[in-house]
């Protein structure tokens, strides 16, 4: 019998009612799931008999009808949103955190990160300044990588030992870095289900989207159709590759601006 591929969700901010969001541009929004939606995500899986859970319990046993849940950032909502849904019906997740956001308007105070941890979330690292990690010198991404834990480890009196790649700036001298580092596993945004075969410092993640139907959702959840995200990925990767980092998001943002613009006439 083939091992089951394990789904690992990437979600960010959550929507609450009256409460602004921590960017408003529309490239940002169209990753910002409605609370409401993310309950309903979540009620959805525990009706089908499946588990949601912290990357290192899914890289410590690969189990079938199980997805990984993860948040990146660290906005306020992990705790205010998330964190209410997923003990609701008994899922684990892990939090992502941008170690410099920490304090900023929308974001998680480190006394709330330390509130998160103690519900006993798994806390990781998304980098000290959400940088892209392929553009940087050795130096400024030791930085962003260990930095990041070592802040993250004196605030919590914990370990970290998972990392993800913020924006999927990925490649093999971040996870050298992140071994050298001591974390086990790395996430980054390729499109996959991943195994017990699957190297861990290049664990594929799926994005959640704000238009992602309850069907798309759970379709993502049991990896079927991932072929239209994965060519959607590689386009992506390619005209990254090819324009550079800074480029391909103000091109992104312009085209979203467009489409957002397009949509509301």
């Amino acid at each position: 019998m083939a091992e089951p591929g394990v789904v690992f969700l990437m979600y960010h901010e959550l929507e609450l009612p009256g409460r602004a969001l921590c960017h408003a541009e529309p490239g940002y929004v169209r990753y910002v799931l409605r609370a409401s939606n993310f309950r309903e995500q979540m009620k959805l899986l525990k009706s089908k008999g499946w588990r949601g859970t912290s990357v290192g319990a899914v890289v410590d046993e690969f189990s079938k009808n199980t997805v990984a849940i993860t948040f990146d950032d660290g906005c306020e909502s992990d705790l205010l949103a998330a964190a209410p849904v997923l003990r609701e019906f008994g899922f684990g997740a892990t939090f992502f955190i941008t170690s410099g956001w920490l304090g900023r308007p929308g974001f998680l105070s480190a006394s709330q990160l330390r509130e998160l941890a103690a519900l006993g979330f798994e806390i990781g690292s998304h980098s000290m300044t959400h940088a892209h990690l392929t553009d940087l010198d050795d130096a400024a991404l030791h930085r962003e990588v260990s930095g990041s834990k070592l802040e993250l480890e004196q605030i919590l009196g914990l370990p970290i030992e998972h990392f993800s790649c913020p924006g999927g700036s990925y490649n093999a001298r971040v996870a050298q870095i992140a071994r050298e580092a001591g974390y086990r596993t790395v996430c980054t945004s390729q499109v996959r289900a991943n195994t017990s075969r699957t190297d861990t410092l290049a664990l594929g993640r799926i994005a959640v989207m704000r238009h992602n139907s309850a069907t798309e959702f759970w379709s993502i959840c049991q990896a079927h159709g991932l072929w239209r995200a994965k060519l959607s990925a590689q386009f992506r990767d390619a005209v990254r590759n090819t324009i550079g980092n800074s480029a391909y998001d103000r091109l992104r943002k312009t085209m979203v601006r467009i489409s957002s613009n397009d949509s509301s006439t």
